[in-house]
């Protein structure tokens, strides 16, 4: 992992040399480089000095800005990459190009389904603290997954989430309001199941906690177990089969779908 952590800073130093490097050969100021891409200048400053990770559309803008023919179009897709925690990069990648995606959440919200207010409350309780940078960035890349919900063709997705996830108010009642209505919203997408494992079921196939199973367009089928600052990933089918047996029968412990909205709906009526 650390290997890869430095591959990943040393890409993104590349980047910012570059932009730098461009600008002031075109005899542009921060200020003047933000006018043409309709940023601020703090915001080209904090990308030439590496405090944030630009996203795409940033990219595509300034390659075209500064004629850089291609130069900073090219390292778009592993700028994007490091936008996300080393651990979790591998899965943000499958996740975008996944045919089906299933979720077993048993310590909060999955990132896809989060809201914004959500989400920086989650960020801001990790412990040691991030620096706000860090938060506004992991904020704005767990938001940037959810784009899966738009995608066409529409990806299969499925998520099995405890009733003390979303009983228990991060960010307090007014988040945690809003955040029960974005799952509701989300389970009435076609291509979405939402099921609660509820607090009363006396069986429970998955103790061991979270995880997610993906399917590729070839069909290679992954599971990936993440813990506190590290994730695994399998594709031994032996093990992926395991989770995969898991996840069948937590659906079946599961409330079904149809009570799973009542149950939301309760809960959204009492807060």
């Amino acid at each position: 992992m650390a290997a890869h952590g430095e591959s990943e800073t040393g890409i993104l130093r590349c980047f910012e040399q570059q932009v730098r490097l461009l600008r002031t050969s075109r005899g542009l100021t921060r200020a003047e480089l933000g006018a043409k891409l309709g940023y601020g200048e703090e915001m080209i400053t904090s990308v030439e000095l590496g405090r944030r990770i630009p996203r795409p559309e940033f990219i595509d803008r300034a390659d075209e800005v500064l004629e850089a023919g291609g130069l900073l179009t090219v390292m778009k897709e592993e700028v994007a990459r490091a936008r996300y925690p080393a651990f979790f990069r591998d899965a943000a990648k499958l996740e975008a190009e996944a045919v089906e995606l299933h979720v077993y959440a048993s310590k909060a919200v999955p990132g896809l389904l989060q809201t914004e207010e959500y989400a920086r409350a989650v960020c801001e309780m990790w412990l040691p603290l991030l620096d706000p940078e860090t938060v506004n960035q992991r904020v704005s890349s767990r938001l940037a997954r959810q784009v899966i919900f738009d995608r066409q063709p529409s990806p299969t997705i499925s998520f099995v989430i405890e009733e003390h996830v979303l009983r228990r108010p991060l960010g307090g009642h007014a988040v945690m309001r809003g955040q029960l209505e974005e799952v509701l919203l989300r389970a009435q997408q076609r291509n979405v199941v939402v099921q609660v494992m509820s607090i009363g079921c006396v069986e429970h196939a998955a103790l061991d906690g979270p995880f997610t199973l993906y399917e590729t367009r070839k069909g290679q089928r992954l599971a990936y177990v993440e813990a506190r600052n590290d994730s695994r990933l399998f594709s031994e089918r032996r093990s992926v089969r395991e989770y995969e047996e898991q996840y069948g029968i937590l659906r079946a412990q599961a409330l079904t779908p149809r009570e799973s909205l009542g149950l939301l709906e309760k809960m959204l009526g009492e807060l």
